[in-house]
């Protein structure tokens, strides 16, 4: 159940720029289409309607059908599938690296955000149909960023050498990790059902694309989530033509960095989440992935012998689209392309390089879809609020860097006041008087004063340190137990949802963890939520 929720700019874990759009601040309104309410949602699909073509819907269903050629597909997965063929289907988008089995525990929020909003917007508008994507990030090469997982507080790590698309890469030599994750989890029923999900995903599947498709699907296939990988010719066809331009018209490059000027001049504060190059995609074959670069009119795959005339890289491209793999800045625009998308849902992190493309859109004329944060969640035990009830804790409080928290608990508990800006401010006004005196006399006197004041309120503040420091060793016992909670909740001082493997709780709730997280999780939030499973 939900027993708090807090506006995520309080919490401290959220860039100025996120806190910013949350609050709708209108300086950023040209960063962005439409803000993600239930009722703009009505204008989106308008917008989207009139500017995606019907053949792409055909090729679409057509490459995920193939996609899905070789899984056991829910009815509802399936029904998903062929509605994209008609003009009333719209889909609902997020995206995640392929983590060793999920990674943390954020990649169930992200799915399941997603699967909420499409439900909300069939209520709201029941003659459309809305189905929830999750992208596979199977062309990505950062392989040190997703190889591990968290369990029990161990990095569970797969070590093999990598190199080109992570989702091509073998799922060879995952016994290892399968044997692992048995002797940390145990005999229970829920531990053996984690097991063989991972040895069915990992160790019966071929490539890293394959096995996660299998994992999520398993867990989400109820729900009708349909699982997109865009390491595909028949949709990278589709992509043509943006790839052309980007190669001989650098057209991302100039239209982002126009862009980020705009924010740099906004805000300083605002973070640049990614910085175009002049030419945004890789070139990629199996075991490569690397940079394409244009020098002089020959354009060259780094760290390779591979080159081309502007007329052999342009034959390259028609008759090999499948090479040609979009980078940060240009793979939203493939997502926009070849789905009839209306909102992108992500974490800050994401929204923020989302904010550098409207202009690159617009340029394009590809209709810029609505950029919605995902759900963020605090998950709590029975006995961890149980622990939170007798410690007599505000929830909102367990966000505090740990002493700050624990200053402000031992000043609530103490049976003396610490605090001194009482005696602070007599002390102040007691110098007023001395200032008016020194002020009739030499005027180096008042430095005198000054001095004098500053010293004792000092002296003021040590004498609250100290007397804080000893209050401290007094409740030790309560400093402890105050720790210990929010170490368990905030591991290695970070969101629990940035670290926690999901199989933790599903270790205790089986499989009423994810039912219920889609039931209380709100994907139109503006809260971060705090539940107790």
């Amino acid at each position: 159940m939900k027993i708090d929720g807090i506006p995520f700019k309080q919490t401290g874990y959220f860039s100025k720029l996120i806190g910013d759009y949350l609050d709708e601040n209108v300086n950023l309104k040209p960063f962005y289409n439409r803000f993600p309410n239930i009722k703009n949602f009505k204008s989106q699909i308008e917008e989207k309607q009139k500017n995606f073509p019907q053949k792409n819907r055909i090729v679409l269903s057509e490459a995920l059908l193939d996609q899905y050629k070789n899984i056991e597909t829910s009815e509802a997965t399936l029904k998903n599938i062929i509605s994209l063929k008609e003009e009333n289907t719209f889909t609902i988008v997020t995206g995640h690296q392929l983590n060793l089995f999920t990674g943390p525990l954020y990649f169930l929020y992200k799915i399941i955000s997603t699967i909420n909003l499409t439900k909300e917007l069939k209520e709201k508008y029941p003659k459309n149909n809305f189905v929830p994507i999750y992208w596979m990030a199977t062309e990505d090469h950062d392989f040190d960023e997703i190889n591990y997982f968290n369990l029990n507080g161990k990095k569970i790590q797969w070590s093999v050498p990598a190199s080109g698309g992570v989702g091509r890469l073998s799922t060879e030599g995952l016994e290892i990790i399968a044997n692992t994750l048995a002797s940390e989890l145990g005999g229970s029923k829920n531990a053996t059902y984690l097991i063989e999900l991972f040895k069915k995903a990992y160790l019966s599947h071929d490539n890293l694309t394959d096995a996660t498709r299998f994992l999520a699907n398993e867990l989400f296939k109820a729900y009708g989530l349909v699982i997109f990988d865009g390491d595909d010719k028949a949709l990278k066809q589709l992509l043509i033509p943006f790839v052309k331009s980007d190669l001989l018209h650098n057209t991302s490059f100039k239209k982002v960095s126009e862009t980020i000027g705009k924010i740099n001049s906004l805000n300083k504060n605002y973070p640049i989440q990614v910085n175009p190059r002049e030419i945004n995609y890789f070139y990629l074959l199996d075991g490569i992935r690397e940079r394409i670069i244009e020098k002089e009119g020959i354009f060259y795959v780094n760290e390779t012998d591979l080159s081309f005339t502007e007329e052999e890289i342009l034959n390259e491209l028609n008759e090999h689209p499948e090479r040609f793999s979009p980078n940060v800045v240009c793979r939203p625009l493939y997502q926009e392309v070849v789905l009839p998308n209306l909102c992108y849902i992500g974490g800050g992190g994401e929204l923020a390089y989302w904010f550098e493309l409207k202009s690159f859109f617009s340029e394009v004329n590809i209709t810029f879809p609505m950029l919605l944060l995902r759900n963020s969640a605090l998950l709590i035990t029975e006995k961890q609020f149980e622990k939170i009830q007798k410690l007599e804790l505000n929830i909102s409080n367990l966000f505090l860097k740990q002493n700050s928290l624990i200053n402000k608990k031992i000043r609530d508990i103490s049976n003396i006041d610490i605090d001194f800006t009482t005696q602070k401010k007599y002390l102040v006004e007691q110098f007023k008087a001395m200032y008016d005196i020194a002020s009739q006399t030499d005027e180096s006197f008042v430095g005198a004063v000054k001095a004098q004041e500053v010293k004792q309120l000092n002296g003021l503040d040590n004498l609250e340190k100290r007397l804080l420091k000893a209050q401290k060793r007094k409740l030790k016992d309560h400093v402890v137990r105050l720790t210990s909670l929010q170490n368990e909740l905030f591991p290695n001082f970070s969101l629990q949802e940035r670290q926690t493997n999901f199989s933790e709780f599903y270790l205790a709730y089986g499989d009423q963890l994810i039912p219920a997280l889609v039931k209380h999780l709100d994907p139109l939030t503006t809260e971060f939520e705090v539940l107790v499973l």
